[in-house]
């Protein structure tokens, strides 16, 4: 069983525009629905193949109320501790020239919660695969929660992988995650600089890996990826295909990861069907959505160099 914790649960909506003006009345082009809130979104990507998760976290509101209901539809086993406030509300706008988030408000935890949160969570770690966490912390929840819950995954021997960023990213990564995921800017925060060339980013990727024991990916947007594994380092090419939306499409990558962890197999399988579900979900409105087929058929068309 594939474990997400999620302390910052959130919904996306998107609106697809042709333009955006200030002082006008804007109709909408397309509408959708998806899951806003790391790592319940990778529970929900990999609930479309059928995918066993169970979501874990916090959750308010009646935000709180439909992204349950949206995991459970796609056969995810979710066990939130119910919070203060509202669960965040993600609004989307694309257009043509790119695309902006407008988040709300998250919600509240008290002392109380993060002592049931915290029991829950060592419950579903007996027989876990791996866990997947992330994303921002909410109002309440001390800076020390994503390090605390990775050395305790780890006294399980149940493998984390790891994406966030600023603060939280730095305070976890010292505990040792085994996988973690940052963009070109969350690298310039464990850093204190931001790496330029191609070569200077793995030199980066692998002094990360050097220090704390974890597999680094570097995603690069539009100019593909890097990867420092154990044993070896991995450029991954970018994807000529047709983005509508790019919300959720990193996550796609932590799904990828944690479905090698739960079928036993390689880092390269990882990353194989982690760029896979990226693309398919570039492809869809929605965050973190996709086509199955478009998966399927990106499979085969991922290139992984290796360095």
């Amino acid at each position: 069983m594939i474990i997400t914790l999620t302390p910052n649960t959130g919904v996306d909506y998107t609106l697809q525009i042709s333009d955006f003006q200030l002082n006008q009345t804007i109709r909408a082009v397309d509408i959708a629905w998806g899951m806003g809130g790391k790592a319940t979104d990778v529970s929900w990507t990999l609930g479309k193949l059928g995918v066993p998760t169970r979501a874990l976290g916090f959750a308010a509101g009646s935000n709180g109320v439909r992204m349950e209901e949206m995991l459970r539809e796609r056969g995810v086993e979710t066990d939130f501790v119910w919070a203060e406030g509202e669960t965040r509300l993600n609004i989307i706008v694309v257009t043509r020239d790119g695309q902006s988030t407008i988040t709300s408000p998250s919600l509240k935890v008290s002392p109380e919660h993060v002592y049931e949160l915290t029991a829950r969570y060592q419950k579903a770690l007996n027989g876990a695969s791996c866990v997947v966490m992330g994303g921002s912390l909410p109002s309440g929840l001390p800076m020390e929660f994503y390090a605390e819950a990775i050395t305790q995954a780890k006294k399980q021997n149940v493998p984390v992988i790891f994406d966030s960023s600023g603060p939280s990213l730095l305070a976890g990564v010292k505990s040792r995650p085994e996988v973690i995921k940052p963009n070109l800017t969350e690298l310039g925060d464990l850093l204190g600089y931001a790496p330029a060339s191609r070569s200077e980013i793995e030199n980066a990727a692998r002094k990360i890996h050097d220090e704390y024991g974890s597999n680094v990916i570097i995603t690069l947007g539009p100019e593909g990826a890097v990867a420092v594994l154990k044993g070896a380092s991995y450029f991954i090419h970018p994807m000529l295909i047709p983005v509508v939306s790019a919300a959720g499409a990193g996550d796609g990558v932590l799904a990828g990861m944690a479905l090698a962890y739960l079928r036993k197999e390689s880092f390269e399988y990882g990353l194989r069907h982690g760029f896979a579900l990226a693309g398919a979900i570039l492809k869809t409105l929605p965050t973190a959505d996709f086509e199955v087929q478009d998966y399927q058929d990106l499979l085969s068309q991922i290139r992984i160099e290796r360095l």
